[in-house]
Parts: C-alpha cells; structure tokens; sequence
C-alpha cells in the first residue's frame, strides 16, 4: 500500500511550483487564505489543500498575468470545477477505505 503524504516542507513544495521559497511566504503575507501551519520552530508544513491554493495563485499570476489583487478578485468569485469536485469525492472515498481498514485492524 502506497504510503500518502500529509505534509509538505516549503522546499518540497517551491521546488514543485518551480518558485523560490520566499515567494511562497510573500504570497502567505497577500493571500489570507493561505495559511500553512507552522510547526514550534517556526517551519511551515503544507497540506495538499494549501499546495492546489498555491497551484491557482501560481497560474493566476504568472501564467494569466493577474496583479495580486485581481488574483485575489478571482480566487474570491471562483467556483469549483466539477472535476475538482469529483476529485475531493474520490479523496473522501479513499480515504473513508483507509479508515474501515484501520478500523478492522483495531
């Protein structure tokens, strides 16, 4: 069984955006919905929800040229997709699978 992870360092994830790190916790500081958790000595632990926030910013202004504040415009009146709908249910099944497993084993 393939080993899920739940958190990402900002290395890990700046390195898959392709940005730097600073770039990553300048958005923190424009986008209040951006908020990793931060771990006693201050490093930031990304969940996968925070990494897809980050993937939309990134498209939003790097790749369609929003200023931060439309970037902000658009994130705000965005619905979701029904394919990024179908994939939080996909998720929810998988997950509510793991959780039966475990509870078996208990």
């Amino acid at each position: 069984m393939e080993e899920t992870k739940y958190y990402y360092t900002i290395t890990e994830v700046s390195e898959m955006l392709g940005v730097n790190a600073s770039l990553l916790r300048y958005w923190e500081t424009e986008f209040p919905a951006l908020r990793p958790e931060k771990t006693k000595n201050g490093s930031r632990r990304y969940k996968q929800t925070d990494i897809d926030l980050l993937r939309r910013i990134h498209h939003l202004t790097k790749e369609q040229g929003y200023t931060l504040e439309g970037a902000r415009e658009q994130l705000k009146k965005r619905k979701p997709e029904p394919e990024e709908t179908q994939q939080v249910v996909e998720t929810l099944k998988s997950l509510r699978t793991l959780l039966e497993e475990i509870r078996e084993k208990l």
